[in-house]
């Protein structure tokens, strides 16, 4: 018997993503996609891409006769939604907003941080799951095997994301004339993800005192996230770095370490996560690479539930990178 899945907040970025994702996963089936704003409308009049594929209509209000329920809200948005509705303790729930990221209990469950490269061992057993942040798993997945080593104090970080990483709704900054040939950052120093990243790094070496300095950037692309974050190499050599992260990601299928410099569409349309860690004199550099959609956010939230009901974690994520 397949799995029934549904989903609240279908019609944006994540829950239009997640749908594509769901409708091709050979265990799953989709009884569900609610939308107020578009209620009785079909999937289709919003995810144009799909005509064809699904004939399901946006339902007013969500249904529970089903397995797995997704949260593809916006932040503070999902835990309104479960102080408004009484989801059967029965039905796991796998949020993709930030309201219980770092938060062990709310809403009256017990959450687990979804990240299965520090979290695979926990999650298996999880009735609720909190899907991290696009920007906060590609810094995560940059820094998991120096943090682990001991060797983080100041890091600091660039990154650039896409458009959708920004959501549907209209904002200036959103404008294709306004986009197009231009970069530009924004909330320097104070990005909500760094929380989640700190929880995570102390999580493995809680003694060690160490600070992230953040500065995302806008990019003139639709999606992707590319992230450096560069740090003292504490008499680490090369070849004892790459050992590190070769070492850490040996049996997690989704992030891949190369061994020279990547780039982002290497790692767009897929659930991976490329990473590269070079030292150039007394620093070390680690680049990553993601599609903040995917392993950002709705292709994380697969390889949860795939994990949560003991499926194979590649089961339907076996995905064509763009290249070109």
């Amino acid at each position: 018997m397949k799995i029934r899945a549904g989903i609240t907040g279908g019609s944006g970025y994540t829950g239009g993503e997640l749908l594509r994702l769901l409708l091709r996963h050979p265990q799953v089936s989709v009884t569900c996609v609610h939308s107020r704003q578009h209620a009785g409308k079909k999937v289709t009049a919003v995810h144009k891409d799909l005509l064809g594929e699904t004939d399901l209509i946006f339902s007013e209000e969500p249904h529970f006769e089903v397995d797995v329920l997704f949260l593809c809200l916006g932040h503070g948005e999902s835990s309104l939604f479960l102080e408004q509705h009484a989801v059967p303790a029965r039905v796991k729930i796998i949020d993709l907003s930030q309201d219980f990221r770092t938060t062990a209990h709310g809403a009256g469950r017990n959450w687990v941080y979804g990240l299965p490269e520090l979290y695979r061992g926990q999650i298996p057993n999880a009735d609720s799951v909190a899907n991290p942040g696009c920007f906060a798993t590609a810094i995560q997945l940059a820094l998991l095997p120096l943090a682990r080593a001991g060797v983080l104090h100041d890091v600091h970080i660039t990154g650039i994301t896409g458009s959708t990483g920004a959501g549907t709704r209209l904002q200036d900054t959103l404008h294709f004339s306004w986009r197009t040939a231009n970069i530009s950052a924004y909330k320097t120093l104070s990005h909500q993800h760094i929380h989640e990243v700190m929880q995570s790094l102390n999580y493995l070496h809680p003694s060690e005192s160490k600070s992230i300095y953040f500065v995302p950037w806008r990019g003139d692309f639709a999606r992707g996230i590319f992230v450096t974050a560069v740090l003292n190499r504490k008499g680490l050599s090369g070849n004892e770095v790459n050992h590190l992260f070769e070492d850490f990601y040996r049996s997690h299928p989704f992030t891949v370490v190369a061994s020279e410099m990547i780039d982002l569409k290497m790692a767009v349309n897929t659930n991976k996560c490329v990473v590269y860690p070079e030292v150039v004199g007394d620093k070390i550099a680690v680049h990553a690479a993601l599609d903040n959609l995917l392993k950002g956010a709705s292709g994380q939230a697969v390889q949860n539930l795939n994990l949560m009901f003991g499926l194979e974690e590649t089961t339907g994520l076996r995905l064509k990178a763009s290249a070109f």
